[in-house]
């Protein structure tokens, strides 16, 4: 049973993995990247997700290497604490609370115990660059309110603050102004460009900046494509530059090698370029990344590169421009039109990602699946082009037909649609192109939906349109004499005093289809197509509409655009009941009878859980986001949990998921912590089939398995009984602690053979610890007449358990009784 304690909203996945500059451990082995709250490690070999670092309580804003020890792991968040990791066991070894909201994070090697960190205290654009003394001391949470002035009026990006030739000084860049503080000397230099609105300077921003890590060389980017490399910077006077140009639009990052030999550069074409030499004859370019480069790190060994780009994904590079791993992320797109949907194959969520593509993201693993290209054509990544939106897109027959509207208007009398529906092919597993139609309709579709019922012979599509009208398209036989094929063809075409069809959905037998015209609901039979009755109550345009399920399949329910949601009986054709609510998300729950609908007020987004048989709801919670949630979706569980309040009860067979206008993907959880949400957390398990080593014992899953079957034959001739585990602290801290904190190998060692040993309780009259009993083991005859005496000692003594007092034999009787088994009975058997 699940510990029931209040629900609370907790993010689920999908947080920006490009939002800082990812950072490689000292071997390569691992790459970190913020997400959201979390630290998240990922192997650089396999790609998998192997800790999440928990622990912030806002959103991290910077991670960086300690410097002293390159098993752990700084980082910074919006909570104004600084925290050490160790990333390797995936634990929390201490936090500096420093009381701010810290927008970046820096360490250096010559630096003793401090970090720097960017700040804003009075004006929220204006921000400092400041030194944090890190304070020794043994207990878990230690302030650090020691704060000493670096640099004033810098951007708030890390990009734009860089640190140069070990140390000795520090480059900060914001707008037209270069910044330069020397540590020894104490000074700062800056340097101007010009900022005039002439189209030469015009664009002289400055972007970025990297500073060489052993030479007196500072790089910095600009929003014209620029590279400038500055020279002699510690006279404000003697100062000089040169320019490197290929980037067409602004250079989002710049990067050093480790041993400065080269430059590595990306932006807006989505081109790794590296400037060998810095100079502008010799360069190199990994070409079509994807998407435009937001941050560019190199690891400290120098034999590996990571991108981040603007589709939420890292590409890891090898040192001789070859990619080598793909992280992706959620893709998040300019806008989620089609909405969230589950593919009822492989239980991913479906939606929007890159322009012209449905994603397939994996909620338990938080990683996208694969990509599915629905408009098939180049994209061209410019602000004037109307591109082709992708805005629709829903699954039939459980998984084996997709359909995908993708639409483009120019002007308003330039509308160019088109229909396409996709079959699963089990041989590629992936989905073909089957049926393409242009303009299925003359206005934007508002909706489509399959005929989803279990005794649907024939799979069936409806969809709706601003032109007054609903088709249905059904599948046909579409063979020749060359092959033969299915394809989609209309079947019927409805509509409804020529108002605009908005809304439609099938009951769950597939008996009933309700489209909205507007204001009005209409009820037609899916077999004849004959509208059997219409619901208008005048509350304003049906935004939202869905059947009830299981028991409450009589029902219909419909929101309002004026805020009224009104709930019919099919049976008696009449409004059962209506409340005022301005629901935006409504939702129902394939598995139950449950209804989610999300509702919009001044103070966020509300949350109602209730089923349509009754107006009253069975759970509510306010405020589960302070922004407009745009999508939701209910996602069935593998394994069911156990809820037993009424109020939970909703969340047993399914969890529900939705999508903020920012895209936060967010999810509703216990107290207690899940092992998806915290997979640091997993206990350590043996798997099946691992060897049965003496190792292997003490996790005590066999032993346990013995215990259960104590019964069996097996079981019951088995003298040697080794303890359980689960309660041992030796095997605990064995198993569980940290290898770089455990005490001595030798100390260990006793622990563990001590654990090992059998107590004294455990042993019966039967064991025999003298020489005596290892003689008489080697006859085979009196070693059968011992197993016949020992199951008859065991028979006492079962007998004998439910008296009071039991018998225990003392040396001397245990002595007596090995006389009588060295006597001869066979003769017995001449009887």
């Amino acid at each position: 049973m699940v510990e029931e304690e209040s629900l609370r909203v907790v993010r689920c996945g999908g947080s920006e993995l490009n939002f800082r500059r990812a950072v490689f451990s000292a071997d390569s082995k691992y790459v970190f990247c913020v997400s959201g709250d979390f630290i998240k490690v990922y192997s650089t070999a396999t790609e998998e997700c192997v800790h999440i670092l928990q622990g912030h309580r806002n959103l991290v804003t910077g991670i960086q290497l300690n410097p002293k020890n390159h098993l752990q792991l700084y980082s910074c968040s919006f909570d104004g604490m600084i925290k050490l990791w160790d990333y390797t066991d995936g634990i929390l070894i201490k936090t500096f609370i420093v009381g701010c909201k810290l927008h970046a994070l820096f360490t250096l090697d010559c630096a003793e115990d401090s970090v720097f960190v960017t700040i804003n205290k009075e004006k929220p654009d204006v921000f400092q660059l400041v030194s944090v003394k890190l304070p020794k001391s043994s207990s878990q949470e230690v302030e650090a309110k020691e704060l000493s002035f670096v640099l004033d009026y810098i951007n708030q990006s890390p990009k734009c603050i860089a640190f140069g030739n070990e140390g000795e000084y520090v480059a900060a860049v914001r707008d037209f102004y270069l910044s330069v503080y020397f540590f020894k000397k104490k000074t700062t230099s800056r340097f101007t460009l010009s900022s005039s609105r002439n189209k030469k300077h015009a664009k002289n921003n400055f972007t970025c900046v990297a500073c060489h890590p052993k030479e007196d060389c500072i790089a910095t980017g600009h929003r014209d494509g620029k590279i400038r490399l500055w020279r002699n910077f510690d006279d404000e006077k003697k100062y000089t530059y040169t320019c490197l140009h290929w980037h067409h639009d602004l250079v989002m990052d710049l990067a050093f090698s480790v041993t400065g030999s080269s430059l590595l550069s990306g932006g807006r074409e989505s081109v790794l370029v590296e400037w060998r030499e810095a100079a502008e004859k010799n360069k190199e370019f990994l070409p079509r990344l994807g998407a435009t480069i937001e941050h560019i790190s190199v690891s400290p060994a120098g034999d590996l590169f990571c991108t981040s780009h603007s589709d939420n994904k890292m590409i890891i590079i090898h040192r001789n421009l070859e990619a080598s791993a793909v992280i992706q992320g959620l893709v998040k797109d300019r806008n989620i039109f089609t909405g969230l949907m589950i593919d009822p194959r492989t239980k991913a969520l479906v939606l929007n990602g890159k322009p012209g593509h449905l994603q397939f993201y994996s909620l338990q693993s938080d990683k996208q699946l694969y990509n599915l290209d629905i408009i098939q054509q180049e994209y061209i990544n410019d602000y004037g082009l109307i591109q082709i939106e992708l805005t629709k897109a829903a699954f039939g027959c459980y998984g084996n037909w997709l359909a995908t509207v993708e639409q483009r208007q120019e002007k308003e009398t330039e509308l160019e649609l088109q229909m396409k529906l996709w079959t699963y092919n089990k041989k590629t597993q992936g989905f073909v192109l089957n049926t393409k139609v242009n303009m299925p309709h003359e206005d934007h579709i508002t909706a489509l939906c399959f005929c989803n019922a279990e005794k649907s012979e024939n799979p069936t599509l409806v969809t709706t349109s601003k032109d007054g009208h609903f088709k249905v398209w059904i599948l046909t036989d579409d063979s020749d004499i060359y092959k033969k094929a299915v394809g989609w063809t209309c079947d019927f075409v409805g509509s409804y005093h020529k108002y605009q069809a908005t809304n439609c959905c099938f009951s769950e037998d597939g008996s009933l289809l309700a489209v909205s015209f507007e204001e009005v609901v209409t009820i037609w039979d899916s077999e004849t197509w004959e509208l059997k009755c219409t619901f208008c109550q005048r509350a304003g345009k049906i935004r939202q509409l869905c059947f009830g399920r299981l028991t409450c399949s009589k029902y219909l329910l419909g929101a309002t655009e004026n805020g009224i949601l009104c709930c019919w009986n099919l049976l008696s054709c009449a409004l059962e009941w209506s409340a005022k609510l301005n629901v935006r998300v409504m939702e129902p729950d394939p598995n139950s009878e449950n209804i989610a609908a999300i509702s919009q007020s001044s103070m966020g987004s509300d949350l109602f859980v209730f089923r349509p048989s009754e107006p009253r709801p069975l759970y509510i919670q306010k405020n589960i986001s302070r922004e407009e949630v745009q999508w939701g979706v209910f996602v069935p569980r593998d394994v069911p949990e156990s809820f037993t309040s009424e109020a939970y009860q909703w969340l047993n067979r399914s969890q529900f998921y939705f999508l903020t206008k920012s895209q936060s993907l967010l999810t509703f959880s216990t107290q207690s912590p899940e092992e998806k949400l915290t997979p640091t957390s997993k206990q350590l398990l043996a798997e099946e089939t691992l060897p049965t080593t003496p190792f292997y014992f003490i996790l005590g899953k066999h032993r346990q398995q013995q215990q259960d079957d104590k019964l069996s034959e097996a079981l019951e001739n088995e003298l040697v009984q080794l303890p359980l585990t689960e309660n041992i602290p030796a095997i605990s801290e064995l198993l569980h602690t940290p290898a770089h904190v455990l005490p001595s190998a030798s100390f260990l060692c006793s622990m563990f053979v001590n654990s090992l040993l059998l107590s004294k309780e455990t042993k019966s009259a039967e064991e025999i610890p003298d020489d005596v009993s290892m003689e008489e083991e080697k006859e085979s005859v009196d070693s059968d007449e011992e197993n016949n005496f020992t199951e008859e000692v065991q028979d006492t003594n079962n007998t004998d358990l439910g008296k009071d007092i039991i018998h225990q034999l003392s040396k001397s009787e245990e002595k007596e009784l090995r006389k009588f088994r060295k006597v001869d009975y066979s003769w017995i058997t001449a009887l």
